[in-house]
C-alpha cells in the first residue's frame, strides 16, 4: 500500500497554508492506494468567512452511508488546507476514466481535495481556487505526473456527480500546468444568475428553465426596451490587471440578435454586442479588458436593444490573462 506522508511538507513548500487534523498519518479508509492524480470536489456545504469549513467534521468522520475519511484534504473558505489523511479515502467512488486516469477504483487512483462551498448558488472563493492550483501542481510534481492528471469529479463519476461546480476544468488544468512550469497560476471566477449575492436584476427580468443549454439550474430573460435596466454580475477582482471576459447564454432562434453586454473597465464602460440566437451552451469570449481591483459590479447584460427577441442573462466568467 502506498501512502503520502510527504503531503504536508509538499503543500507547505508550495506556499499553501496547512492545518493538520489529528492523526492524519494513520487515518485511512482501506489499504488499496496508489495515486496517480488529483481529483477536485465541492462539499455541497455553504461556507463563509465566519464559518469557513462547515464540512470538516463529515470529511474526517464520514456519514452514516459512507465511512471517513472522505478526502485527503479539505480546502476552507480562506484557502487553508486541512489535511485529514495520508492514506486511501472514500472520495471518488468508481472512476469511468478521464484523460490519463483509467477506469477503476477512483479512491485507489486519486488524491482528493474537498473544496468547501455549496456549488449550487455559491462558487469557490479566489483563495480556494488559488490554493488548490498551487497544491495540485505541487502534488502532481511529487507524483511525477503532468497537469492532465488533475481532474474534476464530474469528469470521472459514474453516478452523475456535478462537482466541482462553476469552474472550467480545462482552464484549471492550464493553470496547474502554468504553476508547474514556474508561473503564478491564473485567477478565474464564474458568476451565474443564481450565485448568491453576485447577481442583481429588476423585477422585469423573468426566470426560465426552457433551454437545456443553460448554465446551472435556470437563467433570466427580459424584453428589449429603450432603457438599460441592466442585469449586473458582481466580481471580487483580486488586482487591477487584464481579464478575459466570457459569457454563457442558451441560444434559441427567437432570442435577441443584438444583445448588449457592458464591461466596467478602468477607463469606463465598454459595450459588446452579441447574437443570442446562436453559439449557445458554451463560453463565448467578449474580449480582454483592464479591470480595477475590488468587489463591485463588473459585467452587465442590458435590455437596450433595437432588435426583437428576448434578452437573456445567464453566466459570466472572468479570467486573468
Amino acid at each position: 500500500m502506498a501512502t503520502v506522508p510527504w503531503l504536508v511538507d509538499v503543500l507547505r513548500a508550495a506556499g499553501v497554508q496547512v492545518v493538520v487534523e489529528g492523526d492524519w498519518l494513520n487515518r485511512s479508509a482501506g489499504s488499496s492506494f496508489a495515486p496517480i492524480g488529483v481529483l477536485w470536489h465541492h462539499t455541497a456545504a455553504t461556507s463563509s468567512a465566519s464559518n469557513p469549513h462547515p464540512a470538516l467534521n463529515i470529511c474526517i468522520n464520514g456519514r452514516s452511508d459512507l465511512p471517513g475519511p472522505l478526502c485527503q484534504a479539505l480546502v476552507d473558505y480562506h484557502g487553508v488546507f486541512h489535511v485529514i489523511s495520508a492514506n486511501r479515502c472514500n472520495h471518488a467512488g468508481v472512476s469511468r476514466g478521464s484523460g490519463p486516469i483509467p477506469a477503476g477504483d477512483g479512491n485507489t487512483l486519486m488524491i482528493g481535495w474537498e473544496i468547501d462551498y455549496n456549488g449550487v448558488n455559491q462558487e469557490m472563493t479566489a483563495a480556494q481556487y488559488n490554493a488548490s492550483i498551487a497544491a495540485t501542481a505541487a502534488v502532481l510534481k511529487r507524483l511525477g505526473r503532468d497537469a492532465s492528471h488533475a481532474r474534476g469529479h464530474r469528469e470521472t463519476s459514474t453516478s452523475g456527480k456535478i462537482d466541482p461546480s462553476f469552474i472550467d476544468l480545462n482552464t484549471m488544468r492550464a493553470d496547474v500546468a502554468a504553476k508547474m512550469a514556474g508561473g503564478g497560476g491564473t485567477w478565474s471566477s464564474v458568476v451565474d444568475n443564481s450565485t448568491a449575492g453576485r447577481f442583481a436584476a429588476s423585477a422585469s427580468w423573468g426566470t426560465s428553465t426552457y433551454s437545456t443549454q443553460r448554465y446551472g439550474t435556470d437563467y433570466r430573460f427580459a424584453e428589449p426596451v429603450a432603457a438599460s435596466d441592466a442585469a449586473w454580475y458582481k466580481f471580487n477582482v483580486p488586482a487591477t490587471a487584464n481579464y478575459r471576459v466570457d459569457a454563457w447564454w442558451p441560444a434559441v432562434s427567437g432570442y435577441n440578435s443584438a444583445t448588449p453586454y457592458i464591461v466596467s473597465t478602468t477607463t469606463g464602460n465598454r459595450t459588446v454586442i452579441v447574437d443570442q440566437r446562436a453559439t449557445g451552451g458554451q463560453w463565448r469570449t467578449l474580449g480582454t479588458f483592464t479591470l480595477p481591483a475590488g468587489d463591485a459590479n463588473r459585467v452587465a447584460v442590458s435590455r437596450w436593444s433595437s432588435a426583437a427577441g428576448l434578452i437573456v442573462a445567464d453566466a459570466v466568467r472572468l479570467t486573468r490573462v
